[in-house]
């Protein structure tokens, strides 16, 4: 049976591509995601990659994931930085957990240099766009096949 990662994705990552700013870059959430399918394709992962507005939502996917996935992705966007539920899901989480940001998080405000998910976290992307979060799923299929061996 084929590995799963779980990708959540957090408040707004819905909107991504419609910031005329284009802080989070040009690709939709959907296109993103496609890239994303592919690249675990690729691997001969299964990938479920979802968003939600709701850390409920999250807590609960998270949850979920420790029953079905061996690894797990997760940028909690505005609850990066303020989510001690999310925070808390995430430590029960035994498989790697890679945090990632499509923007730098350390060169926007002050507020979003301290992120709650760094602590569960195995590591961390930011500041990459759409290419991050495909080098997220590459890194933890890499962390996965060194915990296999």
């Amino acid at each position: 049976m084929s590995q799963q990662i779980y990708f959540l994705n957090g408040p707004n990552a819905n909107l991504y591509g419609l910031d005329k700013h284009g802080t989070y870059g040009s690709d939709s959430f959907a296109s993103l995601s496609e890239r994303c399918q592919q690249r675990a394709k690729s691997h001969g992962v299964i990938l479920h990659f979802r968003q939600s507005n709701h850390e409920g939502v999250l807590v609960d996917w998270i949850q979920e994931a420790r029953q079905h996935a061996e690894g797990l992705i997760i940028n909690a966007a505005g609850l990066t930085y303020s989510s001690v539920p999310i925070l808390d899901a995430l430590l029960m989480f035994e498989g790697p957990v890679i945090e990632t940001h499509m923007s730098n998080i350390w060169k926007r405000e002050p507020f979003r240099h301290h992120s709650m998910v760094s602590k569960a976290a195995t590591g961390v992307i930011a500041g990459l766009g759409a290419t991050g979060y495909e080098l997220a799923i590459d890194a933890v299929v890499s962390l996965l096949g060194a915990r296999a061996e």
